[in-house]
C-alpha cells in the first residue's frame, strides 16, 4: 500500500512535476503478468523514474541489511526500501547472486515485475558494459519474456558520485518483449547464457544509443583509474624535465 502511496501520491506527483520525465514504448509492458525489465544503469534514481512512467509496480532486490535495522531509524529504513518497490535478497542461498535469483523467481512465480540492472552496478563513465548472465537464468528458469529498457539522461539529474546534478529531463524506452523459450532447459549452459545476456544488452544499447564495452563494468572502471594514475605520472614527470632544464639553462 506504501508503495502506491509514494507512487501516485507522494514522491510520484513531485518528481513528474519537476522534471517531466517522458518515456516511448510503455505499451510493451504488459498489463499483467511476470516480466523482466532488464535496463541500463545509469544513476542511483533509475529505480525511481523507470517504475514511475508505467502503471505497474517494478520490484528490485536488494541487500538484507536494509530491512533489519531496530529501532526507528531501523522501521523508518525497512518502509522507504519496501515502499519503493525494493525487497530483501534471500539469504538461505550460498551467494548473493543465488539468492538474488531466488527471491526473482518467487516475484516472478507471483506474477510480478521485476527490474533487473544486467551490468550489476551503475556506469561510471555513461557507457554501456558487459552483462552478467543472472538475467539470462532468471529469464529461462522463470520462463518469462524480458523487456530491454533504456534510462536516458538519469546521469545528467544525478551524477555517479553526486546527490544532485544538472537540470535534464529524464526518459526511458521500453523496446519489445524478447522471448527464449527456444532455449528452454538450458539454463545450466553458460555459452547459451552468455548468448542471451549479450542479446538482451545488444537491445539496451540500441534504445540508449551508448557505447558498448565488452568489460564488465568494476573491470574498466579499475582500468580507467590506472590510466589516469599512469597519465597523472607522466605529466609529472614531464614538469619535472621542464624545470630541470630551466635550471639547465
Amino acid at each position: 500500500m506504501f508503495y502506491w502511496f509514494l507512487k501516485f501520491l507522494a514522491l510520484g506527483p513531485v518528481l513528474k512535476l519537476i522534471f517531466r520525465p517522458w518515456a516511448e514504448g510503455t505499451e510493451n509492458v504488459p498489463r499483467e503478468g511476470a516480466v523482466i525489465l532488464a535496463s541500463n544503469h545509469l544513476s542511483y534514481s533509475d529505480w525511481l523514474f523507470m517504475p514511475l512512467v508505467i502503471p505497474r509496480r517494478v520490484t528490485f532486490v536488494a541487500k538484507a541489511e536494509y530491512f533489519e535495522g531496530t529501532g526507528l531509524k531501523g522501521f523508518l529504513q525497512r518502509s522507504f526500501f519496501s515502499g519503493s518497490g525494493q525487497v530483501p535478497i534471500d539469504r538461505s542461498s550460498g551467494s548473493a547472486a543465488a539468492g538474488a535469483i531466488r527471491t526473482q523467481l518467487r516475484l516472478l512465480a507471483e506474477g510480478e515485475v521485476c527490474g533487473i540492472y544486467p551490468e550489476g552496478t551503475r556506469s561510471h563513465d555513461g557507457k554501456l558494459y558487459r552483462g552478467r548472465t543472472g538475467v539470462a537464468r532468471l529469464a529461462l528458469e522463470a520462463k518469462v519474456p524480458v523487456i530491454p529498457v533504456a534510462v536516458i539522461n538519469t546521469d545528467v539529474v544525478a551524477p555517479p558520485g553526486k546527490i544532485v546534478g544538472r537540470y535534464a529531463r529524464p526518459g526511458v524506452r521500453f523496446g519489445k518483449p524478447l522471448d527464449f523459450s527456444r532455449y528452454e532447459g538450458m539454463q545450466d549452459d553458460r555459452y547459451i547464457l552468455r548468448a542471451i545476456t549479450d542479446e538482451i544488452l545488444y537491445e539496451i544499447m540500441n534504445l540508449s544509443g551508448q557505447e558498448y564495452v565488452d568489460l564488465y563494468a568494476p573491470d574498466a572502471k579499475k582500468r580507467d583509474k590506472e590510466l589516469e594514475r599512469q597519465a597523472a605520472k607522466e605529466r609529472d614527470r614531464a614538469e619535472a624535465d621542464e624545470v630541470w632544464e630551466e635550471i639547465a639553462e
